[in-house]
């Protein structure tokens, strides 16, 4: 049986190694990619503190100044007094100017709702932020307009999820058969890892270091690959998370939830009325919703939309974040969405991103995971050598019993 075994392990080895390893070695280096781009991009993130900040409508103000063909999609106010505060901002594409696209024209379009209400279409929250413009809230600087699909470590992200293509690609097609065979790749291992005795046990969970070199790569691949195993199957099934639908719809079976979220409420529409600005939803927000890390504010899509404002609280989880809904008219928070308000799956779903990048505990949990995925790398190669010596081995046998004929 575990020759079987053995030659699954192998075969599905062979034909996904090499995207494994990528994945792998991408992933190690994503891990800290936030603590990466503060140490490189010190003068972006960071600021000198101050005694008074200036008006989040006068920082909106100046990167309207600096991006006037961009409209403004969020705002991101943090409540360390060192960090900047950051603009999200859509610029339309040159492409869609040149073939004669006027977003100023799809604003002015009335889409009439089920209710017989009437909407303003097309307001900026239609559109997702393509720069993050990042601003000194004590100066009103615009420190930078950034966006991530022009950095390195995006081209690390394409490769890790898309093999460098697209997201409707073939990459991405790729490395989601690939995860799915990684799963039976540790499933196979854990298998054959299997101890028949007490004492194989002890040399299975021990690695010799005064042997030879193949007894010393069989160690790392036998003995490292067991350690990690448990770790590197949270890591696959988050990745199946998010890669797969099909994986989603199983967890909300399994947890026997519903995947439909609560509905949004609606602002009190006042006719001629208009829309608050985000810095009195922001002093809305600090006064109803303290000691949190951040509040990101969203502007409403639409007339009767309202305000949405994520938050993280000081002693949770990166992803236990919550939502508030704020009136556009007259700032009053009309419900929440809680982390805890979610049921099993949505918290289970909304999980997952946080697991797989190994966010969930901070540094600790983030060293772990760099080290597992790093190790993850070099099971195909010490698999790889353990198959060839195998090989050798083999021809060498033979060899000699021709000789002996």
């Amino acid at each position: 049986m575990k020759k079987f075994f053995r030659s699954i392990h192998l075969y599905l080895g062979l034909a996904a190694g090499i995207v494994i390893m990528i994945s792998c070695l991408t992933g190690a280096i994503l891990v800290f990619e936030e603590e990466l781009m503060h140490a490189f991009n010190k003068d972006r993130y960071f600021v000198k503190a101050q005694e008074q900040q200036l008006s989040l409508d006068k920082l909106i103000a100046n990167v309207n100044q600096r991006v006037p063909e961009g409209k403004v999609v969020f705002a991101k106010v943090y409540t360390n007094l060192f960090r900047s505060v950051e603009i999200g901002v859509a610029i339309p594409e040159k492409e869609k100017e040149k073939r004669g696209t006027k977003p100023e024209e799809k604003q002015k379009e009335i889409a009439k709702q089920k209710d017989g209400k009437e909407r303003k279409a097309g307001s900026a929250n239609d559109l997702r932020a393509s720069h993050t413009v990042f601003v000194n809230p004590y100066t009103g600087k615009v420190l930078e307009a950034y966006t991530y699909k022009e950095s390195n470590f995006y081209q690390i992200f394409a490769l890790h999820r898309w093999l460098l293509g697209s997201s409707k690609g073939i990459g991405k097609i790729i490395t989601g058969v690939s995860i799915c065979i990684f799963f039976f790749i540790l499933l196979t291992g854990i298998i054959l890892w299997w101890p028949k005795s007490a004492n194989v046990l002890k040399h299975r969970l021990k690695i010799k270091t005064d042997v030879s070199f193949k007894r010393l790569n069989h160690d790392l691949h036998i003995v490292l690959g067991f350690y990690t195993s448990i770790f590197l199957f949270i890591i696959v099934l988050s990745a199946m998370s998010i890669a797969h639908d099909w994986f989603n719809d199983g967890i909300f079976k399994i947890t026997n939830s519903s995947k439909e979220q609560a509905e949004v409420p609606e602002s009190k529409l006042i006719v001629g009325e208009k829309s608050i600005s985000f810095n009195e939803v922001l002093t809305s927000a600090r006064k109803s919703i303290k000691d949190v890390e951040f509040y990101n504010i969203r502007k409403p899509k639409d007339s009767i939309a309202v305000f949405t404002v994520n938050v993280l609280p000081e002693t949770a989880l990166e992803m236990a974040t919550n939502t508030y809904y704020i009136d556009q008219y007259d700032a009053s928070i009309h419900g929440s969405l809680t982390f805890a308000d979610k049921n099993a799956g949505q918290q289970i779903r909304s999980s997952m991103k946080s697991i797989h990048m190994g966010t969930f505990f901070g540094i600790p949990s983030k060293i772990l995971w760099f080290i597992v995925s790093l190790l993850g790398f070099t099971f195909p190669i010490t698999g790889v050598i353990m198959w060839l010596k195998r090989i050798k081995k083999k021809k060498n046998r033979a060899t000699t019993n021709n000789a002996s004929i």
